[in-house]
């Protein structure tokens, strides 16, 4: 609970990057924000200075967050370079699979989403010891490398030096809220993370040289990332359009609509992306009507370049 001018200008970022989910009318935005901080000062009027003490959180609900140490920060270092060092090189004739995926928003449904893409990839794409995999969460901080842009940066730059930048395909599977001002939310407090654009990704893939790409962009408003990204190279789909939310990023989702109609269901039973997603979007409007999602279909988006849709077939073959 805020109780305090301080501890409202902790958590200010937050709540404006929730409100700015929640609506692209800057007018709106700027009335919720107005509202939190009325009823903040007028908490603050009322409570007695000093008569909050902290408190401890024994329980393991996860609500306390991560815990950091020395041993977390050095443990977090030897697991990036554990995991860039075990990509395995590019070999053979043929053009392969890898994979990044990106969940820097502390929710358990980015977790389980997560490893669900990876499965699939490896299953699918026999893509197995050629993904790297990024998330923040404070139950496996000890397990698995954070989800930040700098980690994302150094991922993509040992990807490239694993593959045959010219043949292989690079998957990059986001997921995380998104804001519709396009941005994907990051969150692993008490850590500051920086939040992940469209051009930020096109300027990191581009700088390393990675010419093949599947992206996918399982956001709200994500339909504005592939206007940064497309090229005839590039395969680019997203869990909705610019101007509406997605539907399953909630805590209590086990995965996202879009992640589990596309990857976990389609793309299962299909070698091609386009078919998968194609498959999927009547599934994920029929679900929507039945939770009674009130704000407009998602409408997923899909932009296939000629050079990756070529490479893509000769794949699923």
């Amino acid at each position: 609970m805020i109780r305090s001018w301080p501890q409202f200008t902790l958590v200010f970022p937050r709540f404006l990057r929730i409100s700015q989910a929640v609506t692209r009318s800057k007018l709106a935005v700027a009335s919720l924000v107005a509202c939190a901080l009325a009823v903040v000062l007028l908490a603050a009027s009322q409570l007695p200075a000093g008569s909050w003490q902290p408190v401890e959180n024994d329980s393991d609900d996860g609500i306390a967050g991560l815990e950091l140490s020395q041993e977390v920060f050095e443990s977090q270092q030897a697991l990036l370079n554990d995991e860039l060092r075990a990509i395995a090189p590019s070999a053979g004739g043929k053009a392969l699979v890898y994979g990044l995926i990106y969940a820097p928003y502390d929710e358990d449904v980015f977790l389980r989403e997560s490893a669900m893409v990876q499965q699939v990839l490896e299953e699918r794409f026999g893509a197995r010891g050629r993904i790297v995999r990024l998330v923040n969460n404070s139950a496996t901080a000890a397990e698995l490398p954070w989800a930040t842009t700098l980690n994302f940066k150094r991922s993509v730059r040992a990807l490239a030096k694993a593959m045959d930048t010219g043949r292989d395909v690079l998957v990059v599977y986001l997921t995380s809220h998104g804001g519709a001002d396009f941005t994907l939310a990051a969150m692993n407090w008490p850590l500051k993370v920086e939040e992940l654009t469209a051009n930020q990704l096109r300027e990191m893939l581009d700088e390393a040289g990675i010419r093949l790409r599947v992206i996918v962009v399982s956001a709200c408003y994500s339909g504005g990332w592939i206007g940064p990204l497309q090229d005839e190279d590039t395969l680019v789909m997203t869990a909705a359009d610019e101007d509406h939310t997605s539907y399953g990023c909630g805590s209590g989702s086990e995965l996202t609509f879009f992640g589990r109609a596309v990857f976990d269901e389609q793309l299962r039973k299909s070698g091609s992306f386009e078919e998968a997603f194609r498959a999927a979007v009547p599934v994920i409007r029929q679900r929507e009507i039945e939770v009674k999602k009130d704000d407009g279909f998602s409408n997923p988006q899909i932009y296939v370049g000629g050079n990756i849709r070529s490479a893509l077939s000769e794949l699923a073959q």
